[in-house]
């Protein structure tokens, strides 16, 4: 079979991605290409950081490192790491908020071990004492390490009054205090939550074989009985809805100053068209010479500004994040505040850098698929915020994007919505301008000029 079709249109991607379902409910997902002899097996579980309940808050993230230990089948670590040596494997996890996944890249004849190796990880995990005390305190390093980063708690906050309520599904790192006391019944109360069959997908790309590839899934996985979907024997809490404008401001010792405003955007399960709209409303904001970054960067009022919208089942965040200097950061603001109002103007964005910008997102996503670790990640990514149908037809929707869309979208989650704006600067930053967390709260700022 030929190497992977240089486009992604849902026809396209149909010709090269083959998919079935075992009988437990698990998806396999299959993207043959044989330029080189390599391939990419990856589990993807609906889990994340969207399942925690505080006293879960960075558990998903644990459980993640936990799967790389010992097993049914390889007694430690150490037995586990020889075995993908052996295997001539390469291999890494991560968590995010609705996904967790794990992966192997090794050579395409390798493909009948990896399975087994990833299968023994993932239905028989041993949550060994001793690996969990040790492995904790490594992700008490990965929480310090993120916690010592400019601007750590400032992100954390923004996120606490975002989600009101919800942050432990939105914090993936985690809460140290639940972290250091992580016990082995957490492990395999996650366990049988979410790792069951039916609330996962197999993915495997590269130089394979599909019918071969679904014939060994039957035999290594086949036998894993279905699991109660999670979703339904506990459902996940809906994200409440802001009951109007939050501020809040963080003091370190930084030169610039950043600011962060953010909305709550669409759920891609509620109202998928949006989220299209989203990410071309987006691409256009951000391509140089755009209205928004002339009037804004070209002007030498902000170092930089970008737009962004993270889909997520579980309401994804409208984000404009920018830098500015402590002198200009009033004209500066009210310059941004501009723009937002702007933004359900229908002249705003025109017709010509709408279609350049879905051109450049065709072309963008064309070049992703061509690596077979990258395709796996994306594909398990929206298999999981979504599902795969949304993937497949990604590239076209978002060619069917018209001006229209964009305008509904920004009525319907930007114009006049109750929104987070967090500030981060020096103390004597702050002292100088003489910044409140009440002057933050009214987004149509005036610059103040003072002596």
């Amino acid at each position: 079979m030929p190497s992977v079709l240089p486009a992604q249109s849902k026809a396209e991607l149909q010709k090269v991605l083959r998919r079935t379902m075992l009988a437990n409910g698990m998806e396999v997902i299959v993207i043959e290409n044989h330029g080189v002899p390599i391939a990419t097996l990856e589990i993807d579980v609906r889990n994340g950081a969207f399942t925690q309940s505080p006293e879960y808050a960075g558990l998903a993230h644990m459980y993640e490192h936990m799967f790389f230990k010992a097993n049914k089948d390889l007694p430690n670590a150490e037995a586990f790491n020889e075995r993908a040596a052996e295997l001539g494997a390469v291999f890494n996890g991560t968590t995010q908020e609705e996904r967790v996944n794990y992966y192997l890249t090794l050579p395409a004849d390798s493909i009948a071990g990896g399975l087994r190796f990833l299968a023994s990880a993932l239905i028989n995990p041993t949550f060994r004492e001793d690996e969990l005390k040790r492995e904790k305190e490594v992700v008490l390093g990965e929480y310090d390490r993120n916690e010592a980063q400019p601007g750590f708690d400032w992100q954390q906050q923004a996120t606490t009054l975002l989600y009101p309520g919800q942050f432990s599904r939105k914090n993936t790192i985690g809460d140290r205090t639940v972290i250091a006391n992580v016990t082995t019944a957490q492990m395999r109360e996650i366990q049988r939550k979410y790792y069951v069959p039916n609330n996962c997908a197999l993915i495997v790309t590269g130089d394979v074989n599909a019918e071969q590839v679904f014939a060994l899934a039957r035999q290594v996985f086949g036998d894993w009985p279905r699991g109660a979907d999670p979703f339904v024997a506990d459902p996940i809490p809906p994200i409440p809805a802001l009951d109007g404008n939050k501020a809040h401001i963080s003091e370190e010792p930084i030169n610039a100053v950043a600011v962060l405003i953010q909305w709550q955007g669409p759920s891609v399960g509620k109202d998928p068209g949006a989220t299209f709209a989203a990410d071309v409303f987006s691409d256009v904001l951000n391509t140089p010479g755009s209205t928004f970054q002339k009037n804004l960067v070209d002007t030498g009022l902000w170092q930089g500004v970008g737009v962004n919208y993270y889909t997520l089942n579980q309401t994804g965040p409208i984000s404009i994040s920018g830098q500015t200097t402590p002198d200009k950061f009033r004209v500066a603001m009210a310059a941004l505040e501009r723009e937002i109002a702007r933004f359900t103007d229908p002249t705003y964005v025109t017709v010509r850098e709408l279609e350049a910008v879905k051109a450049q997102r065709t072309v963008s996503s064309a070049f992703g698929i061509e690596k077979a670790s990258e395709i796996a990640h994306t594909i398990g990514f929206w298999w999981s915020v979504s599902n795969l149908d949304y993937f497949l037809g990604y590239t076209d929707t978002m060619a069917q994007q018209r001006i229209t869309d964009l305008l509904r979208y920004t009525k319907t989650y930007v114009a006049g919505k109750p929104r987070v704006t967090s500030v981060l600067l020096s103390s004597e930053a702050r002292k100088a301008i003489g910044l409140t967390e009440s002057e933050l709260l009214t987004p149509t700022m005036r610059p103040v000029v003072r002596p």
